[in-house]
């Protein structure tokens, strides 16, 4: 296939997937239910205003003249549970961390994430320009979300029933600026696998930001996405695992995780643009295998791979999970020849029942 880029896709991307907020809006403990049905609502209109942006145009966004080439500029805003965005700025660039421990968090994980695209991958920013990262944090009242609206972060508090404060765990910034990076790249289109692809490679790079920020090998790390996320309350261990997906949760209002590891257990459903949340499990799967087969820190080989064929300019925006791994095994030979990156490649995909020929 050949790469299209006629234009960005209108997409809005959240962390935690439609299929988990349907499970609690029908609970009928009205603490359970209620903030999940003013997320989905607040969701939905967001969706909406992403698509009219698109349309319309986004204001081109510049960094200030005292910016630093190669150095992140950051500015947090505090929404004070309102939803107009940005809301009043409590923290930028340089400044002293205030009393606030969420402005804090988005700070060093607008930070965590610029540094692993610059250092590891010689990328300035999300759009390779240096673009200056905002984000929007106490986001709406009982918001149990984080989002991507194609400019900015926007992070909610959680409901503390079910979520707790979206800016804990690094990861989900990482992932949903990740969506950032695909947006200005590959622009996979959001619905059926090529979704599927765009939400898997935010979760590898969100992954990878939170073993870079923690130092940890491929051996070392747990695999989650939003590990720390989950409340008390609910059986589970985060949102996702790349190690093995279907077993991040099992809980009695959120059900079970549907994720599949493989193509055989592939879902077909309309909901969620096709279920991108959910087969993204698979080349999440493939990634994993790839980067404990290898060995050492997942972002040297592994994420290199994946980086080459995102940024490269032959993955089309309709790619699908077959398109996507003919080009790791295709970069893994330019990069690396015939050694052993190149065979693990093919063997990652091999086991999740993806074909590489």
């Amino acid at each position: 296939m050949t790469a299209n880029r006629t234009g960005f896709e209108p997409v809005f991307c959240t962390i935690v997937p439609p299929h988990i907020l349907d499970k609690a809006a029908r609970s009928g403990d009205p603490a359970l239910s209620a903030p999940a049905r003013r997320t989905l609502e607040r969701d939905a209109l967001e969706r909406t205003r992403r698509r009219l942006t698109t349309v319309i145009g986004a204001s081109a966004v510049a960094a200030p003249a005292d910016a630093v080439e190669h150095k992140p500029h950051r500015t947090v805003y505090d929404a004070g549970h309102h939803t107009e965005l940005p809301g009043t700025k409590v923290r930028g660039e340089g400044t002293e961390p205030g009393r606030d421990a969420t402005v804090n968090r988005a700070y060093a994980g607008l930070g965590a994430t610029f540094e692993l695209y610059l250092e590891k991958f010689a990328r300035d920013s999300i759009d390779g320009s240096g673009l200056p990262l905002t984000a929007s944090v106490h986001f709406d009242n009982d918001y149990t979300n984080a989002f991507w609206n194609g400019e900015q972060m926007v992070f909610g508090d959680g409901d503390g029933e079910i979520f707790l404060d979206f800016t804990i765990p690094v990861d989900v910034i990482g992932h949903e600026l990740t969506h950032g990076v695909t947006q200005y790249t590959a622009n996979l289109t959001y619905f059926g696998q090529p979704g599927a692809l765009n939400e898997s490679i935010s979760d590898v790079f969100g992954s990878l930001i939170k073993q870079y920020s923690l130092g940890q090998s491929a051996a070392d790390a747990d695999w989650l996405i939003g590990a720390g996320l989950l409340a008390p309350r609910v059986t589970g261990k985060a949102l996702r695992s790349m190690k093995a997906p279907g077993t991040a949760y099992d809980d009695d209002v959120l059900g079970k995780d549907p994720q599949p590891a493989d193509m055989d257990h592939f879902v077909q459903t309309s909901s969620d643009n096709g279920g991108v949340h959910i087969n993204s499990g698979i080349p999440n799967h493939a990634f994993y295998l790839l980067a404990v087969a290898l060995g050492g820190n997942a972002w040297e080989r592994a994420g290199q791979i994946w980086y080459d064929v995102l940024t490269g300019g032959e993955l089309a925006q309709d790619a699908s999970f077959a398109d996507f791994a003919k080009l790791t095994v295709k970069a893994a030979r330019t990069r690396y020849k015939d050694g052993e990156e190149l065979e693990s490649v093919q063997k990652a995909w091999s086991q999740v029942g993806v074909p590489t020929q």
